[in-house]
């Protein structure tokens, strides 16, 4: 159950490379592994936690207020883990700026919420929760990966090739698209090679 819960995040429902959702953090923040790793983080910790709370008052959250009610508590947790991160990384804080607090309207997180959390129980929620959000942290740590080596021949601050001459264009919007486009293509190409053995 937890391999098959793992794939599902990570490879068969990925939120950025298969599912699409997340894109704007993706784009601005992948700039390199630490900032990666860091908003991927924090997005699984607002996504378990707003799981768990909205499968549980999901019996009495009226459906004309529904979205408002998500709304609330995804802000909630986003409140959150924004100041533990302004008090403990500021580093980090500095880095991701503005894309913490807007972990509040990320569409993935809204998304799980109405297809997920607000039909099942508080566990199985958690549990989508934590695989979505490590599908989204995997995801985002490698297409931040990638931009870093290529952008500027580091990976977590560490020069890797002596002699490489690193391609800005990476750690720009556009080395952003492209990278992303990629590799979406490459992980549609392989999911189309098993799709068709």
């Amino acid at each position: 159950m937890i391999v098959t819960n793992l794939k599902r995040g990570i490879i068969t429902e990925n939120p950025i490379l298969i599912l699409a959702l997340g894109l704007c953090p993706s784009l601005a923040v992948s700039t390199s592994v630490k900032n990666g790793l860091g908003m991927g983080l924090a997005v699984t910790f607002v996504l378990a936690c707003s799981n768990v709370i909205i499968s549980i008052f999901k019996g009495w959250i009226p459906g004309k207020v529904r979205i408002p009610c998500f709304i609330v508590i995804i802000a909630t947790f986003t409140s959150i883990i924004h100041l533990l991160i302004k008090a403990n990384m500021p580093f980090l804080d500095s880095q991701l700026g503005i894309f913490i607090p807007l972990i509040a309207v990320n569409c993935l997180i809204f998304a799980r919420a109405e297809a997920f959390a607000s039909k099942n129980n508080p566990v199985v929620s958690f549990v989508d929760g934590v695989v979505m959000g490590l599908g989204f942290t995997v995801s985002l740590s490698l297409l931040s990966g990638i931009r870093e080596f290529l952008g500027a021949n580091k990976l977590w601050d560490l020069l890797v090739v002596p002699n490489f001459k690193p391609m800005t264009i990476f750690i720009l919007a556009p080395g952003g698209f492209f990278v992303i486009a990629f590799v979406m293509g490459i992980a549609n190409w392989i999911r189309s090679k098993k799709e068709a053995k």
